[in-house]
């Protein structure tokens, strides 16, 4: 985490702009444990799409067709690669 701060500090002095990830902007409001059941990663993820669901809502309540379209097929983290700055639509060529 540290080096991800330094790194966004020195790219920031250089004037180079970085987007920030799904997970640092998680982390900044309670560490890892804001995704993660004691702060590290469940083997099949299952935790982690749950605390999605828990905050933002299931799939077929939240807004866009893709992800009411894609409702009981797939989950958060099949799309949401949160620790990349890759955009969630990305991920749709792995599919389509």
């Amino acid at each position: 985490m540290l080096k991800v701060l330094g790194l966004a500090v020195l790219l920031s002095f250089s004037g180079v702009a970085m987007a920030a990830s799904v997970a640092d902007s998680h982390t900044e409001m309670a560490g890892c444990e804001s995704c993660h059941k004691d702060g590290a990663p469940s083997a099949d993820m299952a935790y982690e799409n749950e605390t999605c669901i828990d905050c933002h809502g299931a799939m077929n309540e939240l807004e866009g067709d893709a992800h009411k379209q894609h409702d009981g097929i797939i989950t958060c983290s099949d799309c949401h690669v949160v620790h990349q700055t890759a955009s969630a639509s990305d991920s749709c060529v792995s599919c389509h």
